[in-house]
């Protein structure tokens, strides 16, 4: 019997840019509100996040440019002018008419006592927290020199930054930096997340996401359809609890290969993570020299380096790529088992060297029940791009990988993306700290020990993705991120599949 975790629904989905501006006027139309309603709440929740992050000080920069985002700006300096605050305020183009709600929103400004500066660098040594309204999500292709100079000037401050909806220069929909990009220490995005902002350098402009709907957030959901989620380990209920006349092969039979000479740690760490995470029994098939680290303190693992083929036909699921190496060994490893899957289909997954292998490997035929888990190099061979391409689409690239190989793909890094071919998974946790050796091991150990229990590859992949970061998290909460090791992450891992 499969045993399923229960996933409520999502509390937010993520949406292109585009899918904001069409549906947030329906919603404005269908509750009765004008947009500029809309545009006074934004900048008032913008001055009360400014609150938030520093609240004891006077000295607000505003810097605008000529769009909607502009128009937020402009209604935050007023309330923080109404409040009591130092307030200036400064436009790319200062003397550039500018249209709409826009217009009324600096008309209001300026009917205020308020001015429009031009921006120079002395405003910057004067103030204590900057407002950042340049630009909005409706920006493509590379920024003007006039924003890159001003963006530069901001980040090189070292003054806390707060973005209104997106940092500007980033692109909402992919998280590519546009050639400059601000760097914010809190980004207020409204209406619906931006897929942009949850994922690789996206993730890290935005610093503290913060999501306000502005009144018509559920108004919003009913018109706009979204293919992508935030995943948070909060949308599960956790594991099943476990029968009291069960045993140990109640709960799966693993078999993880790697482990090539001198290479005995990583799959070690996957082994180890498919115990703490539940299976009942976990193999290792390695390179008969790397035998003796794998077994070294961890009784609890078998670990064989014959009989590859019964091994495969006693598994529930394997996981093949940690620590394969490339080389003669790990070719015929490799070939063996992907020969067998192909006839005798098993859940599988396939990390590591096994994707390098896997991208060279002309005759490959897709498996079914498959996951892969490249992070963005591995990615590339894959799919025959180059890193940066990768980075700089990161929804697309996982989409594409899942589809070619006809498997759900799991794109590890800052914002790791969980795709099956239909739906985008983004995680919300996770913290730099884990970028260590080893995490990818573990990981690919979480995952399969799930699959090996009998989860669906799909919601094996989600919660198996948020409980790895999650425990990193917890990690990096108690210790610090710098120094955390990929073992570190086993104990708390062990508290997470308990919960």
């Amino acid at each position: 019997m499969l045993h399923k975790i229960n996933a409520p629904s999502l509390t937010q989905k993520l949406y292109r840019a585009d899918q904001v501006r069409t549906h947030e006027q329906t919603a404005a139309k269908e509750l009765g509100l004008e947009m500029y309603s809309l545009m006074q709440r934004a900048g008032k929740a913008v001055f009360e996040e400014c609150l938030n992050l520093i609240p004891n000080v006077d000295n607000y920069l505003i810097v605008v440019g000529v769009g909607n985002n502009a128009g937020d700006g402009y209604v935050a300096a007023l309330q923080a002018k109404l409040a009591g605050k130092n307030v200036t305020l400064c436009a790319i183009e200062p003397d550039r008419e500018v249209q709409g709600d826009v217009a009324r929103a600096r008309h209001d400004w300026e009917a205020n006592g308020g001015h429009v500066k031009p921006f120079t660098l002395d405003h910057l040594k004067k103030t204590d927290i900057v407002i950042d309204a340049l630009l909005g999500t409706g920006i493509k292709g590379t920024i003007r020199s006039e924003f890159a100079i001003v963006i530069d000037a901001i980040n090189a401050a070292s003054i806390p930054v707060l973005s209104i909806d997106v940092p500007s220069g980033l692109d909402a929909d992919t998280g590519e930096s546009l050639g400059r990009c601000i760097e914010a220490d809190v980004t207020v995005t409204f209406i619906g997340v931006k897929m942009g902002l949850t994922t690789g350098a996206g993730k890290q402009s935005c610093g503290k996401l913060i999501y306000n709907d502005l009144g018509v957030g559920k108004t919003f959901t009913k018109h706009a359809r979204s293919d992508a989620n935030a995943l948070d380990l909060a949308h599960f209920n956790g594991l099943p609890p476990r029968r009291i006349n069960s045993h140990k092969g109640s709960y799966g039979r693993l078999l993880c290969i790697g482990g090539n000479l001198g290479m005995s740690g990583a799959i070690r760490l996957t082994a180890e993570a498919a115990l703490r995470t539940g299976t009942g029994l976990v193999k290792v098939f390695c390179h008969e020299e790397s035998k003796t680290q794998v077994c070294s303190g961890r009784p609890e693992l078998m670990v064989i380096c014959e009989g590859l083929e019964e091994a495969l036909e006693w598994a529930t699921c394997i996981a093949i790529g940690p620590g394969l190496g490339r080389n003669e060994w790990s070719n015929a490893v490799f070939d063996k088992v992907m020969e067998y899957c192909q006839k005798h289909p098993k859940s599988v997954v396939i990390d590591a060297d096994a994707l390098n292998l896997k991208a060279v490997n002309t005759s490959f035929v897709a498996l079914p029940n498959c996951v892969l888990t490249p992070h963005t190099g591995e990615a590339s061979r894959l799919l025959n791009v180059s890193i940066d391409e990768v980075e700089a689409n990161r929804f697309n690239y996982a989409r594409q990988c899942a589809e070619r190989y006809d498997a759900v793909c799991v794109l590890k890094g800052a914002g790791t993306i969980v795709d099956n071919q239909k739906t985008s998974w983004v995680c919300r946790h996770g913290n730099p700290g884990m970028a260590t050796a080893g995490m990818g091991d573990v990981l690919t150990g979480v995952i399969s020990s799930l699959m090996s229990q009998g989860i669906d590859k799909d919601i094996a992949c989600q919660f198996g993705v948020s409980i790895h970061a999650k425990a990193g998290d917890m990690v990096a909460e108690k210790y610090g991120q710098r120094g955390m090791l990929a073992s570190d992450l086993f104990e708390n891992l062990r508290i997470l599949v308990n919960k």
